[in-house]
């Protein structure tokens, strides 16, 4: 999991580093600055960043309302500070950090981020109207000189696809021009 961490002092981020490498994370960056820190999120598809409530240029909501697709906020703040962030969806720890409340947390966050990727994986793309289009005019073409219900010369599209090793679309492409021509 990419862990970017931002504390206003260099030490406090070195520190927390170093407790996230031993137990395995993969700690991209520390940075004092909100700045760099998205600098080094635009080059990673997504992670956690382990951040204070304030740093040199910003405030953790400014980096919060920045942060790429992909990427989760674990605040490190103060009880007054967590407590009044009600209805914001960023994880918030309390000081005096705890070791292993950052693990657990950290190793929660992971998990849940791992999960919606995989979710997001197995989402099919959306089609344009387009390759709707072309799509159903392959299983219309099919229904009609086939004698295939709709759902049979989807299967058979599908079936096609797989064997040759193309994508839906190319195998509808592909059996229109074989059969008109």
């Amino acid at each position: 999991m990419n862990v970017i961490i931002v504390f206003p002092k260099l030490e406090n981020g070195k520190n927390i580093k170093r407790i996230l490498v031993q137990r395995g994370f993969d700690v991209k960056a520390v940075c004092t600055t909100g700045a760099k820190a998205l600098q080094h999120m635009q080059e990673l598809s997504g992670g956690i960043v382990v951040c204070s409530y304030h740093f040199a240029d910003m405030m953790y909501q400014e980096l919060k309302d920045c942060l790429p697709p992909g990427f989760e906020m674990l605040l490190v703040a103060s009880g007054d500070i967590c407590n009044s962030r009600e209805g914001e969806d960023i994880v918030c720890l309390k000081t005096p950090l705890r070791i292993h409340e950052l693990l657990q947390t950290m190793e929660m966050m992971a998990g849940e981020l791992s999960r919606r990727h995989k979710r997001n994986k197995r989402k099919p793309k959306e089609r344009s109207k387009e390759e709707e289009e072309l799509l159903g005019s392959a299983k219309a073409l099919l229904m009609e000189r086939n004698q295939m219900t709709e759902e049979q010369a989807h299967r058979y599209i599908q079936k096609l696809s797989m064997d040759s090793g193309t994508n839906l679309l190319e195998t509808a492409q592909m059996i229109l021009s074989l059969i008109n021509g």
